[in-house]
């Protein structure tokens, strides 16, 4: 008999301290940021932002905690929390979001389940005016 492959777990990865990274990450794992992120990420897992972590830019998941700095345009297809030291600042479209206090969270935030590309499809509604219609 031939052996089946064995599927690989889910990578986590971690950004540390002290790293800054510019441009877009894609994973299939977790992630875990405690340095800086200047850029997009997208990940089938869940994203962390420590206490020390800053980022700025685009963030699509599918869970999310944020306990640090993040200035972005977030999508969550299931659950965002915020920590009571995280600082948010920016357009969030999230299945469920928890706000422990303490936590500040500017910007705005649309509960709904992201659908397979809604999360472009919400960054583009954000950014373009709505059209008039004339009769």
């Amino acid at each position: 008999m031939a052996k089946q492959p064995i599927p690989e777990p889910p990578s986590i990865n971690i950004i540390g301290s002290g790293t800054v990274i510019n441009g877009s990450i894609n994973s299939n794992g977790d992630m875990r940021i405690d340095g800086t992120l200047i850029g997009t990420i997208t990940s089938t897992g869940k994203v962390i932002v420590g206490t020390t972590g800053n980022v700025e830019g685009e963030i699509m998941c599918q869970n999310a905690d944020f306990s640090g700095i993040v200035k972005a345009k977030v999508a969550i297809s299931e659950l965002l929390s915020l920590k009571a030291s995280a600082h948010l600042s920016g357009d969030v479209i999230t299945n469920k979001i928890a706000i422990e206090p303490g936590a500040r969270f500017t910007g705005s935030c649309r509960m709904e389940t992201p659908a397979t590309g809604g999360e472009k499809t919400f960054f583009n509604e954000q950014s373009q005016p709505e059209k008039e219609e004339t009769a």
